[in-house]
Parts: C-alpha cells; sequence; structure tokens
C-alpha cells in the first residue's frame, strides 16, 4: 500500500515482545506491519484476556490525528464483522489504540498457504457477512467508507465468520463528534484492490467499497490476483485486450452468473456498478437462492440421485418388467379363450350340435373377463366372429325344425 507522509524512522518505533504498556497491556508477539502501523498481541493484564495493540508508525502530527480518529471511529461502531476498540493512549511519543482481538489467520496468509481458488459457497457465505458490515458502514450517521477492503484486512474466526480489519485508510462524512477534530484523509490505496478514482485521488464513495470486494471476492474464486484499474485503463485507451477475464473463464465453477455480478461491482465506472451495499448482496442472495431452488431436499431423492444413471436405469426396468410381465401373460390367456371359444363354435356349426342355453353362458362368462385384456383390435375382431357364429347357429336351427321340402 503506498501513502504519503511515511517516516524513514518508524522501524526504530517497534514495540518488543513482553513490553508492558500503560502497566496493562503485554506484548506477546507482533501480528503484522504495513506502512501505517503494525499490530501486536498482547494480554490485559486487568481482565485476562488476549487483545490486539495497534501503533501508529510515523511522528507525523496529521497522522497521529488520523490514527486518533480511526480509533474513535471504531469505537463507536458495533457490528459482529468489526472489531471493537477500548482504549486510546500515547506512551513515549507513541500512540496506540486497544482492540479485540480476532484469532486466526488473514486471508491473504491462507492463499499463500494454499494457493487456488476457495470454495465457491464460502466465499458466497463470507461475501453476505462483509456486504451486511458494508450497508451498516455505509448507512452509518457519520457515513464510513472503509476504503482498503482487500484479502491483507479479512480475517477468517475458527467458527467460519469473517472479520474485517484496519480503518487506517477510512474516511467518514458528517460533523465530527464531540472532543475529536476534524482531520483531513490520507491518501492511499492496494493496487489490485482500488477503484480507478481511488488511484486517482478523485474522491472515494460507497461504490469505491463495493469494487474493492469485488476485486477481492474475484481473486478468492479464481485463485488470480486481478490486474488493477489503472492497467484496466490504459488497456482500453491503447486499445488492447481487457486484462481482466470473466471470472468464469478462468475458474468454470464459479459459473456464469457469479461471473457476472462480480464484473458489474468491478465496472470502471462507479455509475455502472451496484449502486448499494443492499443491491450488491440482494444479487448475491438472488443467485444463491437459484441454486438452492435446484437442490432436491427430500433425503430418499437424495439417495437416487447419488447413484450412477446405470443404477437408475436398472431400477426402473426391475420395476417395470413384472407389471408388464403380469399383463402379458393375462391378455395371452384371454386370447386363447377366445380361441377357443371360437372354436368349439365352429365343431358345433359342423356336427349342427346346439348347446344349453346354460353351458353357453358359462363358457361365456369365462372368456368375458379375460377378454377384457385384449387391445381394441382383438376385442372387436372376437366381437365380430361371436356375432357371426350365433347367426350360423340360428340359420342351422331353422333348418332342423323346418327341413327344406324334396
Amino acid at each position: 500500500m503506498f501513502t504519503q507522509n511515511q517516516n524513514d524512522s518508524r522501524a526504530s518505533s517497534l514495540v518488543s515482545c513482553d513490553t508492558i504498556l500503560q502497566s496493562r497491556y503485554r506484548i506477546v508477539r507482533q501480528l503484522g506491519k504495513g506502512g501505517m502501523g503494525a499490530v501486536y498481541e498482547a494480554v490485559d493484564l486487568r481482565l485476562g484476556h488476549s487483545v490486539a495493540v495497534k501503533q501508529t508508525l510515523t511522528q507525523d502530527e496529521a497522522l497521529w490525528q488520523q490514527f486518533e480518529h480511526e480509533a474513535r471511529l471504531l469505537a463507536q461502531l458495533n457490528h459482529p464483522v468489526l472489531p471493537r476498540v477500548s482504549d486510546y493512549f500515547t506512551e513515549g511519543r507513541r500512540a496506540f489504540f486497544v482492540m479485540q482481538f480476532v484469532e486466526g489467520d488473514d486471508l491473504a496468509a491462507m492463499i499463500k498457504q494454499q494457493p487456488g481458488p476457495f470454495p465457491r459457497n464460502a466465499v458466497i457465505a463470507w461475501a453476505d457477512q462483509l456486504l451486511d458490515a458494508l450497508i451498516y458502514l455505509h448507512s452509518h450517521d457519520r457515513q464510513i467508507i472503509h476504503r482498503d477492503i482487500k484479502p491483507h484486512n479479512l480475517k477468517i474466526t475458527s467458527a467460519g465468520k469473517i472479520a474485517l480489519l484496519d480503518f487506517g485508510l477510512a474516511t467518514s462524512q458528517g460533523l465530527p463528534s464531540e472532543n475529536e477534530s476534524k482531520c483531513r484523509s490520507i491518501f492511499g490505496y492496494s493496487p489490485r484492490y482500488a477503484p480507478l478514482e481511488q488511484i486517482q485521488d478523485l474522491g472515494t464513495s460507497p461504490q469505491s467499497d463495493i469494487y474493492a470486494l469485488g476485486a477481492t471476492l474475484y481473486h478468492l474464486l479464481t485463485g488470480a490476483k486481478p490486474p488493477d484499474a489503472l492497467t484496466r485503463a490504459t488497456a482500453l485507451i491503447t486499445s488492447r485486450p481487457n486484462p481482466l477475464k470473466p471470472a468464469h473463464e478462468i475458474n468454470p465453477a464459479v459459473g456464469i452468473d457469479l461471473s457476472a455480478i462480480l464484473s458489474r461491482a468491478m465496472a470502471q465506472n462507479p455509475h455502472e456498478r451496484y449502486t448499494s451495499a443492499t443491491e450488491f448482496r440482494e444479487a448475491l442472495r438472488r443467485l444463491g437462492r437459484v441454486d438452492e431452488s435446484m437442490i432436491e431436499t427430500d433425503p430418499h431423492t437424495a439417495a437416487t440421485d447419488s447413484t450412477s444413471y446405470e443404477e437408475r436405469d436398472t431400477t426402473v426396468l426391475a420395476s417395470i418388467q413384472p407389471a408388464n410381465s403380469s399383463r402379458f401373460a393375462s391378455r395371452t390367456i384371454a386370447a386363447i379363450l377366445v380361441i377357443l371359444l371360437a372354436s368349439f363354435g365352429v365343431f358345433c356349426r359342423y356336427y349342427q350340435w346346439k348347446l344349453p342355453a346354460t353351458a353357453t353362458q358359462e363358457v361365456a362368462g369365462m372368456a368375458a373377463p379375460a377378454s377384457a385384456e385384449i387391445n381394441a383390435d382383438v376385442h372387436s375382431s372376437t366381437k365380430s366372429d361371436r356375432l357371426s357364429m350365433r347367426s350360423s347357429k340360428k340359420k342351422e336351427s331353422v333348418r332342423a325344425e323346418y327341413p327344406r321340402e324334396q
């Protein structure tokens, strides 16, 4: 991160381990160091728990005022994603403030340990928490712009929650609170995550945080550092290809819809980005609802879906075959009975037998249920045969009673 008014003697101002500040805070180890200050893990000897102690690394009076401004700003905030400030003091020409200690590694360290994309669902869950924090900051009585969202300033707790740290570049609008003097904002930016308007010192807005968060999510989802906004602008002016590739082209698991959300968040023109953190969050939640609607929640169906297509096809065939076999056998029996009935009728016609009505009804009763299973064509032809057979019987009966005269 590039900052103005850096002091070359700041290295000698670092606090060594086991130093006790204010007769209360014992320094355990250094957690990190940047252009604006250093952060230590310390033990609050009075309360017996771990705290984070941040130290400014400059002798510049204006930067001291900005440091105090950061402490007072954080002390007013109350959000689960943001650390709380509990104390501020100066000692030995050095300024410190004490804040909540967030245990865990920052995302920049995690990226170094395991290069490559982070799980999509985890990143979206972190984004939702961060956007909730940005909604809180941007809608605060004194609108607060963080201006330095990046993996280095994000920590993942043991519970899987995310924390947004380092408000060293934050600006606020509105009247200063009591006992707080108005101080100028510090010019600074992190090249790969800052929007063009911040790099060119043209002023920042909530859309600047939206760009920085979009660039951070891009890095986490693709495993590739996003090109800085100035490089993108230079490519556009010189008619070269856009160095910012769509996220789904780098990592297909991102998906086209999420890739489009990131592209809008990282638009060069602030007016083309999401109008607010609320709109950004709703876009991600809409995407999440679509994903959830595609997931079957029935455990029985889920178990079926986990099987292969071959197994599913085999199961379907096994369930169909017994029914088809039974139906086929039923139709076959019906057809045989009808054929036997027709043959018996022909036999009777040839020998001029006349069955008793009761016998005919019994045979017809046996064939009727079976013949109901035959298709329409077979049923129609069988009915015609019956009518023909009955007509023939009637004629033979008339001939027997009234023989033709010789």
